[in-house]
């Protein structure tokens, strides 16, 4: 019986690299400049999967 995995609602800094094949600095200026939405718990930062999507989506265009 396969459960199926739901998708992340957010991926951390080192996630958001692999999925997108994004390097940590260019990530990081991305996050800086406000093109990439974060949300902060405490020491962990987080990338919403939706937020993520969006900039990928809008790169492509």
């Amino acid at each position: 019986m396969n459960i199926p995995t739901p998708a992340p609602l957010a991926y951390s800094v080192a996630d958001a690299c692999r999925v997108t094949s994004i390097g940590r600095t260019r990530l990081y200026e991305l996050i800086g400049q406000g093109k990439i939405a974060t949300r902060k718990i405490g020491r962990r930062t987080l990338i919403p999967a939706d937020a993520l999507r969006a900039f990928v989506e809008g790169e492509a265009a």
